[in-house]
């Protein structure tokens, strides 16, 4: 019988593939969700495409963003992004990561992400912006010490998503099932908005604050949820893309959260880890 460790490796890679599947991620970003026994450390897969990953590529990593399920894996390279944002908010139980072809055009513009239905209300009263420029200067456009994963974290603030100048876009949630409600919604909710500014001049009427608050409390209850997670599932199940329930590296055999190789192989393993892709 699975654990319940086990179950949510599962869980995290049936998230991958939706989240895949419904077009916001493609062969990059990433999703994690926070250890449920060890509240400073979190699972993420290796390096591999979302819509790819399986139970079996889940790897544990302590606040630091540091692998410490045994074996020379890698991670993604922008593996501080969920470290830093877990670190930051004790609230936040999964995140993720993505680069949506409908929300890029808010990240390299000045156009304004707003709701513009119910489902969308689900971004949040405010979405703020990080432009990693400002406190880095130029970069390769990928998050890869915990510096800047903290100034990202900061940016992000109470809210529940953030907008990365240029780059992307990042989302957390109180659950799994939470998070990815959310990226899908709001990645729907910009498909829809940049339709109405083409048809309208830009002239745009997006939801009142009463609005945006009622339907977002609305829309994240436990039965819009689990109607939604059940549609994607079908969909996914249909595709006969459905992650196989293989086994787990999370919490199989003695790991060792700072047992790094000394010297230059230390060295490498550090650079190796920060210098992945996303």
């Amino acid at each position: 019988m699975p654990s319940a460790i086990d179950d949510l490796c599962f869980q995290l890679a049936l998230a991958n593939r939706i989240v895949a599947h419904e077009g916001v991620l493609d062969g990059f970003g990433h999703i994690s969700v926070r250890h449920p026994d060890k509240p400073d450390h979190y699972l993420l897969s290796r390096s591999r495409s979302p819509e790819l990953v399986e139970p079996g590529d889940i790897l544990e990593l302590d606040a630091e963003s540091d692998v410490v399920t045994p074996g020379d894996i890698l991670p993604y390279g922008e593996c501080v992004i969920h470290g830093e944002i877990f670190r930051a908010r004790p609230d936040v139980m999964a995140i993720v990561h993505h680069h949506s072809p409908a929300l890029l055009p808010f990240c390299i513009t000045d156009l304004k992400l707003v709701p513009v239905n119910s489902l969308g209300a689900t971004m949040g009263a405010v979405v703020p912006s990080w432009d990693g420029r400002d406190e880095f200067g130029d970069t390769p456009m990928v998050l890869t010490t915990n510096e800047e994963g903290a100034s990202l974290a900061r940016a992000l603030g109470p809210h529940s998503m953030v907008l990365m100048r240029r780059h992307g876009v990042t989302v957390v949630g109180a659950s799994l099932k939470e998070v990815v409600f959310r990226s899908i919604m709001t990645h729907r909710n910009a498909e829809h908005l940049l339709r109405a500014i083409s048809v309208s001049n830009g002239k745009v009427e997006p939801l009142s604050e009463g609005e945006q608050k009622l339907s977002e409390t609305y829309s994240l209850a436990a039965r819009p949820l689990g109607r939604a997670w059940e549609y994607w599932v079908t969909r996914l199940t249909k595709a006969g893309e459905l992650p196989p329930r293989t086994k787990t590296l999370v919490g199989k055999g003695k790991a060792s959260s700072k047992a790094k190789p000394a010297g230059k192989a230390k060295k490498s393993v550090k650079k190796a880890k920060r210098g992945g892709r996303r």
